[in-house]
């Protein structure tokens, strides 16, 4: 193929003419921090595998990296065009600029003179980029340039997806369907707490098809309706025998993307069994016997190989399981998907469950998000509707019909009603005037007054009210019982068991330690700045030991607790998990500190680690909104900074606030402007997925 030279095909800016420009331009961006070291060094290795290649391809291969980490899984050409600034945040939104680059030399002026065809044009150059076919390590599809290997990996989780959702259970005969309304029925005795009981109609939806997503707001019931949809399958799977003789049970494996997530998932399940009045199931007692009662991360279920990105279960060495269960599904992204479709037998049933409204993964893709756009609307077709007022008995609303509805559309299914936040509930409020991007209804809020909520505003730096909400969880009463950090750290302090105790007592200590600590957590917006979560660590630190509460303020001390921040398999320990300090007995009646973590797997539930042993951990008085996700805490106090930045979302507010199970609290600086921004600021992340499904 010949290759027009760029200024025979276009008069393109001078910026865009040389690669000598192009690549002094790139140095200058990231001088200015608008690009990263990898971003550049991305360029400079295509110029050097192929010195003539065209330089808006050079630009545009930097900027596609640039993309990729903030998440997106491709460098869509036209929302480029159309909206530069915003979509590559380069340079910041919000930020001084630097004087030492010419106003022509930034995106939105560099760019505004072209059109999609001919930024496609300008581009072409056999052995770096094609239209998929080849080896080349770009690939340009439908005004979308990838990476080859996350063009891949879109494919790839399409086609699954797709060969999942074609896979529906088609009961043409009425038995069946009676079958089905009869155990339903059976299960969902209560008849729920809104118009309609979106838990029978996600359990009905998933009984017939092999791909689901049910996602659903904090105490929507997810983990209950799928306790029930498991207890329904095993009930349908021990019937299903023609020979009459018992059949095996199904194999079910519960997954989340992190340990921490994990962990609350067997939490939820323990719970809700316990809670689950067993009394109108006893039909169904054999298949409660036989439901998982231990989720794993998706790295352990899969076989993780450290220093690679290979599993050991992938496409030709399948999981042996029937039916996997992924809570959380909102962290996961398109490379750990793609992993998991591979890896998934094709008989096998894949049910997904998360909050569409959370927070996004940090890594490339948002599956859940992007597969859940149309969910709060259904989009059911007629024929669906009548289905399920058989199959369920309820009636979904006409404004839920979609004629030109689709097999995806019927794969997902949204819950609507909070068990978890009462009428009279602020952080209920609050978290759905976010997610509706509603400022008037946050304004309101904020002056009508609830019990479960509170503001503290730092004027002109004064950080005493910050430091005694910290310390005890409110910064009007000591008495006010809102869980400070003073909570915990007495609790450690006074529980203490004597040198002699036996190490269970030590174990049961170490299990109230975590669990007092989980009572009260301060999240940050953002990780650098006064107000970012690094600062914090370092005011809430300090304080507590001017307090008395902790013996030092670095180091290794008493009651610091710390969150591993990358996997350690030799330790067994996920990136998310979170233990604290404390003190076990040695020999010669020395004590000598080791951090204690939950873990099925060490004695009497707790795994101790000496602090020699843990590198890759990080002092978490204060998290970041991303790193709290698949955490639950009885109060929860979101700091945001002074300023504005293109990372504070609508879906971060929405997840920090959602954190909080009792009670919440927003300190900020005061600035209201600050807050409707990014109530109304959104989460974008341009992908192909959506567009072919």
């Amino acid at each position: 193929m010949t290759i027009k030279s760029q200024t025979e095909t276009l008069s393109l800016q001078p910026a865009l003419q040389k690669t000598a420009g192009i690549m002094a331009l790139l140095n200058a961006w990231r001088q200015q921090h608008w690009i990263r070291p990898v971003d550049l060094a991305f360029a400079r290795f295509l110029l050097e595998e192929c010195s003539d290649a065209p330089p808006l391809l050079i630009l545009s291969s930097a900027l596609l990296s640039h993309q990729l980490g903030r998440g997106h899984v491709c460098l869509d050409l036209k929302a480029t065009l159309l909206r530069p600034c915003e979509v590559l945040h380069i340079p910041p939104l919000g930020e001084m600029l630097e004087d030492n680059l010419l106003f022509e030399e930034r995106p939105h002026i560099l760019l505004k003179d072209l059109n999609v065809e001919q930024w496609e044009q300008n581009i072409q150059h056999e052995a770096l980029i094609s239209a998929g076919a080849g080896s080349t390590p770009l690939v340009l599809e439908r005004g979308r340039l990838y990476l080859r290997r996350y063009w891949a990996y879109e494919n790839q989780v399409r086609m699954a997806i797709h060969a999942r959702v074609d896979r529906f259970m088609a009961r043409s005969d009425p038995t069946g369907d009676q079958d089905l309304s009869r155990r339903l029925n059976h299960l969902f005795k209560d008849p729920g707490i809104g118009p309609i009981h979106w838990q029978k109609v996600a359990c009905a939806l998933a009984a017939r098809q092999w791909f689901t997503i049910i996602t659903g707001g904090p105490g929507t019931g997810k983990t209950t309706s799928v306790l029930k949809l498991l207890a329904l399958l095993q009930s349908i799977r021990s019937e299903d025998s023609d020979t009459g003789t018992p059949s095996m049970p199904l194999r079910i494996q519960l997954a989340a993307p992190t340990g921490k997530a994990a962990q609350r998932l067997n939490a939820s399940l323990a719970k809700s069994m316990r809670s689950w009045a067993m009394e109108p199931f006893q039909d169904e007692a054999p298949c409660l016997k036989v439901l998982p009662q231990k989720a794993l991360t998706l790295h352990r279920l899969l076989g993780y190989q450290p220093g690679s990105r290979r599993f050991r279960h992938h496409q030709q060495h399948p999981l042996a399981i029937d039916v996997l269960v992924i809570d959380e599904a909102s962290m996961i992204d398109l490379e750990m998907m793609n992993a998991v479709l591979l890896a998934l037998p094709a008989s096998a049933r894949l049910i997904l469950l998360g909050d569409k409204d959370q927070l996004a993964s940090v890594e490339a893709g948002t599956i859940l998000g992007e597969m859940c756009q149309r969910a709060h609307a259904g989009h059911y077709s007629e024929a669906m509707r009548e289905w399920l007022l058989k199959t369920t008995g309820e009636t979904l609303p006409e404004k839920m019909v979609d004629p030109a509805s689709t097999t995806i559309d019927h794969a997902i299914v949204m819950l609507r009603d909070s068990h978890r936040f009462k009428e009279d509930s602020g952080i209920g409020a609050l978290g759905r005037a976010i997610r509706d991007g509603n400022v008037q209804a946050l304004r309101r809020l904020r002056t009508e007054g609830y019990r479960d909520i509170a503001e503290v505003v730092l004027i002109e730096r004064d950080l005493e009210p910050l430091r005694q909400l910290v310390i005890e969880g409110d910064v009007l009463s000591k008495e006010a019982g809102r869980y400070g950090y003073r909570h915990y750290l007495d609790i450690i302090h006074q529980a203490e068991p004597s040198e002699d105790a036996l190490p269970e007592t030590f174990a049961a200590w170490a299990i109230r330690s975590l669990e007092a600590h989980r009572t009260f957590q301060v999240l940050a917006a953002v990780r650098q700045g006064a107000f970012g979560v690094d600062a914090l660590n370092n005011l809430i630190t300090e304080s507590l030991h001017r307090e008395g509460l902790i013996s030092a303020n670095d180091g290794w001390y008493f009651g610091r607790p710390v969150m591993v921040i990358r996997n350690d398999y030799a330790l067994g320990l996920m990136n998310g998990d979170i233990g604290i300090t404390l003190r076990l007995p040695g020999e010669g009646g020395s004590s000598s500190l080791r951090v204690a973590f939950l873990q099925e797997e060490g004695a009497h539930g707790v795994r101790w680690v000496l602090p020699s042993r843990l590198g890759d951990v990080e002092t978490v008085f204060a998290l970041t909104v991303h790193k709290s996700q698949g955490s639950e805490f009885a109060h929860t106090a979101l700091i945001l900074p002074p300023h504005h930045s293109g990372n504070m979302t609508r879906e971060l507010l929405y997840t920090g606030v959602t954190r909080a199970s009792e009670w919440f609290t927003l300190v900020h600086s005061g600035d209201q402007t600050i807050l409707q921004k990014t109530v109304l600021q959104r989460v974008e992340r341009h992908s192909g997925l959506m567009a072919e499904l």
